[in-house]
């Protein structure tokens, strides 16, 4: 039933009207002219209310004004009376209506805010109640005669006061409400838990500030000390700025201004050291906001940067092992094709026994091995078998690569350590290709006989990552027992033939880096590779929505 007569149109009107013209006369208990922060609430009501709710706003703003319309009209003239019960949302209506509609600081779901509109916008909102207020005192009867009420001097006055007011309260209305807009009350909760700003405002701006404000108030009135505080309150104001941006700049733009404020002396006198005080804090709250805004942008921008660095990553990964699972498909179908020239060659010398039986076929079994030799290692090179039915560890210490090295007369070794399991099947066949590059460059060059591969796999922040050191070292006697011609084809065969700058390659697809060193023995190559984040799945971007941003 509830919901149902939530529907209803009217009861809306009626909740928007009481919501806003109880929040409004809260909020004025703390008003005075020359901060007023009712300004603030009003251009953010009408910046984030639909239009069709404007005549509830104005209904409850005009409570206030119509009760002090007719109580003081006795006193300050009846057509005071009239003006002032009309209340100054009616003149600032018309400008934030314009501007919501040719140049809108929100968007329409507030997950964009355009800080310099949003200040432009503050600007001609303040203009508009100035020129209410200074027209309204013009119309105030049974005045001395002595006192000044020119638009010169009144209009900068309430200018400021309604400025300043508007930079107080209206950007921390539209940051929570572009915070706090949420489907679920759950996320809520979480987005407060995990809020950086929110635990460094309270563990560090705020206690800044407090302390700022208790010197001052401690301090004469009219001291230098006094004054020193609330400058130095805009301390925390930056460093939040620099450390949020736009969230931070508004959250402690507000603390900071209500504690200058507060640190006035009270009742305020309208002389030009309290008008230059609000100024200055104007100008620095404003160029807070547009720094913090410029920041946040920056920060935008840098995030995006780094997003679209992962996402070229996380596709030359997926090429990667495109291009492996295209390679173990032909190294399967070698292998098929290896053992149907297997089966035929046998039933080939079935039938010719058959017709002739005293042919020597020694030559051409030996044809056959050959060709079915050749075809094993073509299909091994192409994908390891032992990597492909055993694992990396065995295909490096008992797979092709190590029996060919042996044949030849290397000496060859590997040490592997650490999880193996944990890594993916794109980095194991990444791994297994840059140490064969690796070799196979050193190897082209004839000046190696002993090699040591040593690989360190370690797991750092729920990311695994793969150190490899490949040393290599030459003793000239055992040099001249390799069998060069034999090894170095094989292994171009097996290779891009780019040497190490494959290597490089392929380590920088995998965050890695490549890095080669002489020692006093021969020298050694080190490659560092990290698992990628998402291993051989669909690359998309994360997160479900857009997030909040700001601009300048």
């Amino acid at each position: 039933m509830g919901q149902g007569l939530w529907e209803r149109p009217w009861v809306r009107h009626v909740a928007v009207f009481l919501g806003y013209g109880i929040v409004y006369l809260a909020v004025r208990t703390f008003v005075f002219t020359e901060w007023q922060i009712t300004a603030g609430l009003r251009l953010a009501a009408l910046l984030l209310v639909p239009y069709r709710y404007w005549p509830a706003l104005i209904i409850g703003e005009s409570g206030h004004y119509l009760f002090v319309g007719y109580v003081c009209s006795s006193v300050w003239g009846v057509a005071w009376g009239i003006s002032c019960a009309i209340p100054p949302i009616v003149y600032v209506a018309p400008t934030v209506y314009w501007v919501r509609k040719h140049w809108s600081p929100i968007s329409s779901n507030a997950t964009h805010i355009h800080a310099g509109r949003l200040l432009c916008c503050a600007l001609l909102a303040s203009v508009a109640v100035a020129l209410r207020d200074t027209c309204l005192l013009q119309l105030v009867e049974h005045l001395p005669t002595s006192y000044d009420t020119s638009y010169s001097t009144w209009a900068p006055r309430y200018f400021i006061g309604s400025f300043l007011g508007t930079l107080t309260v209206a950007p921390l209305i539209l940051l929570c409400y572009q915070q706090l807009a949420v489907k679920q009350w759950s996320e809520l909760w979480i987005r407060i838990e995990n809020s950086r700003l929110l635990f460094e405002s309270l563990c560090l701006g705020f206690p800044v500030l407090a302390l700022l404000f208790w010197i001052g108030h401690s301090a004469p009135p009219a001291g230098p000390t006094r004054e020193m505080a609330q400058v130095a309150m805009f301390l925390p104001v930056v460093w939040l700025a620099f450390r949020h941006g736009w969230p931070g700049a508004v959250v402690g733009g507000t603390a900071a201004s209500c504690a200058v404020m507060w640190l006035m002396p009270m009742p305020m006198a309208w002389d030009p050291a309290t008008l230059r005080a609000e100024a200055i804090l104007s100008f620095a709250i404003s160029t807070m906001l547009m720094m913090g805004a410029r920041i946040e942008s920056l920060d935008k921008h840098v995030e995006q940067e780094r997003m679209d660095v992962r996402m070229a990553l996380a596709l030359a990964q997926r090429n990667v092992y495109l291009g492996e699972m295209q390679l173990r498909m032909t190294s399967q179908a070698l292998e098929q094709i290896r053992e149907n020239v297997q089966a035929g060659f046998k039933m080939m010398m079935g039938r010719l026994r058959h017709l002739q039986p005293a042919i020597d076929d020694r030559g051409y079994q030996r044809q056959a091995l050959v060709a079915q030799d050749q075809l094993h290692r073509l299909a091994d090179s192409l994908y390891p078998i032992a990597l492909r039915e055993k694992g990396l560890p065995s295909a490096l210490q008992e797979g092709g690569l190590p029996q060919m090295l042996g044949e030849a007369g290397l000496a060859y070794s590997c040490d592997l350590r650490g999880p193996v399991s944990k890594l993916s099947h794109t980095l194991r066949m990444a791994t297994y290709r840059i140490i064969w590059e690796i070799i196979a460059d050193v190897c082209m060059k004839k000046n190696v006989s002993d090699i040591r591969v040593q690989i360190r796999v370690a797991e750092r922040r729920e990311r695994v990552g793969v150190l490899i050191v490949v040393r290599f070292r030459a003793s000239h006697p055992q040099l001249a027992f390799v069998d060069w011609d034999e090894l170095v084809p094989r292994l171009v065969r097996g290779s891009s033939g780019l040497g190490l700058r494959a290597a490089r390659d392929r380590a920088a697809a995998f965050e890695g880096r490549t890095r080669s060193r002489f020692l006093s023995t021969g020298h050694q190559v080190s490659v560092l590779l990290l698992d990628p984040i998402v291993p051989g799945g669909a690359i998309s971007s994360p997160g479900n929505g857009p997030s909040p941003s700001v601009s300048v």
